[in-house]
């Protein structure tokens, strides 16, 4: 088997997240969401054909995922493996940088979508008050949760069955990990809870996508507010607090 750390392959998969243009394509899918070439090529700003051929390599590349409908393509990232890179590679270029304003808005520092799973302040305080109160607890690779934490988990709507469809859990009981936060620096939560989470809150309207702020917004649809019920929810549900 070839070593995916040697300078061949680890070259080659730096190479495609490189380009600029292909650089703008994944920062955009890290909303969870599919996008079709010509709303990539739209946020790349690069021509139709251009963008084709920058898809067709990430995809080649085991970057992206395609389905097709119709008569239209649809490119996701491929796993959470390739946004959990996307988003520490961002942390590594803001602890480079460090004197680089942050220039992404508020809103999105506050709150916003890991790909599929909540990160920002809202993230961040959420993994520390799962840890604090004892909810999470460590397992390899990962955390479990505990029995109060699965029913408190599952009283906001968190489907924990769901969350525990994965290999990871069948082998190590891990429901979640760490993912560190590219604007905190501090971890938030990934994995099967992580994604339940985000999208059980989402879904009862605790969570709200904002609107993107202009053509070729990077985070449009990663930013998410919390909704009056939503607070009401968390502080009621779980204690936590926001702003």
């Amino acid at each position: 088997m070839t070593d995916p750390t040697a300078p061949g392959p680890l070259a080659a998969t730096a190479a495609l997240m490189a380009d600029p243009a292909r650089a703008r394509m994944l920062a955009a899918l890290m909303s969870g969401e599919a996008l079709t070439a010509g709303e990539l090529a739209r946020i790349a700003g690069v021509t139709a054909a251009t963008a084709s051929g920058h898809l067709a390599r990430m995809a080649d590349g085991g970057l992206l995922a395609v389905h097709a409908q119709g008569r239209h393509r649809y490119h996701r990232l491929a796993s959470e493996e390739v946004a959990a890179a996307i988003e520490t590679l961002g942390g590594l270029a803001a602890r480079i940088a460090p004197a680089r304003a942050w220039t992404h808005g508020e809103a999105a520092r506050e709150a916003r979508l890991c790909w599929n799973h909540l990160a920002g302040r809202l993230g961040v305080a959420l993994h520390a008050r799962l840890v604090a109160e004892g909810w999470l607890t460590p397992a390899p690779g990962g955390w479990d949760a505990t029995a109060e934490g699965r029913a408190r988990l599952a009283a906001t709507g968190v489907a924990i069955g769901e969350a525990e469809r994965s290999p990871r859990f069948a082998a190590h009981r891990c429901i979640a990990r760490d993912c560190m936060d590219w604007s905190e620096r501090r971890p938030h939560l990934a994995g099967g809870l992580g994604r339940e989470i985000a999208r059980a809150w989402l879904g009862r309207g605790w969570l709200r996508r904002l609107p993107a702020v202009g053509e070729g917004d990077l985070l449009a649809r990663r930013r998410i507010a919390v909704t009056p019920e939503g607070a009401r929810g968390l502080r009621e549900s779980l204690g936590l607090a926001t702003a």
